[in-house]
C-alpha cells in the first residue's frame, strides 16, 4: 500500500483534487470528514466544552461549528488545545481505515489540512500540496459565502502556502481551470502508480 498525504491551504482546492483522485481509483480519506464525525461524539463534545466553554453547544447538545470556529480562529492557544485533543483521534481513525486495506496493492490519498503544521509528513510515502494564489482562494471562499475576514483568519492560522510548496514532494497548481487541475492530478496519479511499482 502506498499512502500520499494531500494538503493545501483554506480555499485552495484540496477537496476537488481529492475527488479527482477518487474518480481515478484511489482510496481517499479526508481528515475533515473524520473531524466532523468526532464532533458528534459525546466525549469529544464534553472535552471541547471544557476547553472552549458551554457557549459552543447548541440546544440539542451538538456543537455549534460556527461558534467553535470563531473561538479557535481568534485564539491560538485554544486552537492548539483543540488540535491536541482531536489530531490523535483523527490519526487513530485513519489507522483503523488503513488496516482494513492492508496487504492490498492500493494507492491511498489522505487529505490533512495541517499536515506540515503538525509535522505529520513522516506518516506518508509522499506529500502533495495543492496551491493557488491567496487572492483567488479568498475569491472562491467568498463565492460560497465565507466572509473575507473569516477566510483571512483561517489562512493566517496555517503555514504560508509557499512553505508548504517547498516541503511537498509534489505540487498541484489549482490556479487555472478545473480541467487543467484534473490533468495535473491524472499525470500525478500515473507517477504515484509507477512509484508504487
Amino acid at each position: 500500500m502506498f499512502i500520499a498525504g494531500l494538503t493545501g491551504n483554506y480555499g485552495m482546492g484540496k477537496s476537488f483534487v481529492l475527488s479527482v483522485f477518487k474518480e481515478l481509483g484511489a482510496i481517499v480519506l479526508d481528515s475533515d470528514d473524520i473531524v466532523n464525525l468526532l464532533l458528534h461524539d459525546k466525549n469529544v463534545i464534553l472535552n471541547i466544552k471544557k476547553i472552549l466553554g458551554n457557549m459552543v453547544e447548541k440546544e440539542d447538545g451538538t456543537l455549534d461549528k460556527n461558534k467553535v470556529a470563531k473561538k479557535i480562529f481568534n485564539n491560538r492557544e485554544l486552537r492548539s488545545k483543540v488540535e491536541v485533543l482531536l489530531h490523535p483521534m483523527v490519526f487513530e481513525k485513519i489507522a483503523i481505515s488503513l488496516q482494513k486495506i492492508k496487504g492490498k496493492r492500493q494507492l491511498v490519498i489522505v487529505a490533512v489540512p495541517l499536515l506540515f503544521e503538525g509535522g505529520y509528513q513522516s506518516r506518508f510515502n509522499r506529500t502533495i500540496t495543492v496551491f493557488t494564489t491567496q487572492k483567488l482562494a479568498l475569491e472562491r471562499l467568498m463565492k460560497v459565502g465565507v466572509s473575507g475576514r473569516d477566510a483571512m483568519k483561517r489562512l493566517k492560522a496555517q503555514l504560508p502556502i509557499q512553505v508548504k510548496k517547498k516541503k511537498a514532494d509534489y505540487l498541484i497548481d489549482n490556479t487555472d481551470t478545473k480541467q487543467k487541475t484534473r490533468n495535473q492530478v491524472k499525470s500525478l496519479w500515473k507517477q504515484l502508480l509507477d512509484e508504487m511499482g
